[in-house]
């Protein structure tokens, strides 16, 4: 996920809990200003100049789609008001999801990536999505109102401390959402303690290729908008193998430069930070 709200603030001094509530904020504002899906993304300050008439936004929502790596049958399964166009990739495309698996969604949004596992999934299987934005909340459980499914279950609460019992999950999947955590090594401990024996991880979420700027490490505008609080590869690959996971896969797509250089214009966003799918299996 990924907005840009300046905020002109510094992340030096500034405790977990603050760093979340200024993640909350923003993407509650995002929530908000896209309730009539026809906002193509939330890359300024101002969404009611990012996209031209419906039509338009509606051309542009799935072209976003597209490069993320969603085909349109994907996009055709879910509430139209699901997708807001975030994200860095696609997690169906390695979570290899099967009939009857419980999918726990970390960071579910407006529900869009819940909804294509609750398909895949069927009605024997069960889908759980956590979201620690109340707006985002409340849209998800809305389209979900809407939509064919009985199989998904939104939950207010944080990836860091997730509302899941231990050992009742099959396959986390999760879109862009965990660099966003300033407790990464929380989140992937709980993780570990949610999934059964034989689970496994499917994410897609942005890792650093360089050192990061110390005016991009420091600056809230980046860390909201998927930039500064990436981890490396090598330290992804060490945080899953202390919180207890093997079979760890990380494999970066060099194509999703192309529109992380437009999350935050003019900063060469993408001279630092590449998308990336992370695998990996509780033993």
């Amino acid at each position: 996920m990924q907005n840009l709200n300046s905020t002109g603030e510094r992340l030096k001094t500034q405790p977990p809990d603050e760093i979340r509530t200024a993640v909350r904020e923003n993407y509650g504002k995002v929530a908000l200003s896209s309730n009539t899906g026809s906002c193509c993304r939330p890359d300024s300050s101002d969404n009611s100049t990012c996209c031209g008439s419906s039509g338009e936004a509606e051309d542009s929502l799935e072209k976003i789609s597209r490069s993320l790596g969603y085909s349109s049958d994907e996009t055709a399964q879910a509430p139209g008001q699901s997708n807001l166009g975030l994200g860095c990739g696609n997690p169906q495309t390695i979570a290899s999801l099967k009939t009857g698996e419980t999918v726990l969604d970390l960071g579910s949004g407006a529900g869009f990536d819940s909804f294509l596992a609750a398909s895949a999934v069927g009605k024997t299987g069960r889908v759980i999505g956590v979201d620690m934005t109340p707006e985002m909340l409340n849209k998800a459980r809305a389209n979900l109102k809407e939509s064919k499914f009985s199989n998904i279950d939104f939950r207010l609460g944080e990836i860091e401390h997730l509302p899941v019992a231990n050992e009742s999950v099959d396959v986390i999947i999760s879109n862009c959402v965990i660099n966003l955590s300033p407790e990464k090594k929380n989140v992937f401990q709980e993780a570990f303690r949610v999934l059964k024996s034989g689970g496994r991880l499917a994410i897609s979420d942005i890792v650093t290729t360089a050192e990061l700027p110390e005016e991009v490490r420091q600056d809230m505008t980046f860390y909201t908008g998927c930039v500064s609080g990436a981890s490396s590869i090598q330290d992804m690959e060490i945080v899953l193998r202390e919180a207890g996971f093997d079979s760890i896969r990380i494999k970066p797509r060099n194509e999703s430069r192309n529109f992380i250089k437009k999350w935050v214009p003019g900063s060469n966003a993408g001279d630092y930070v590449i998308s990336a799918t992370i695998e990996a299996v509780k033993p």
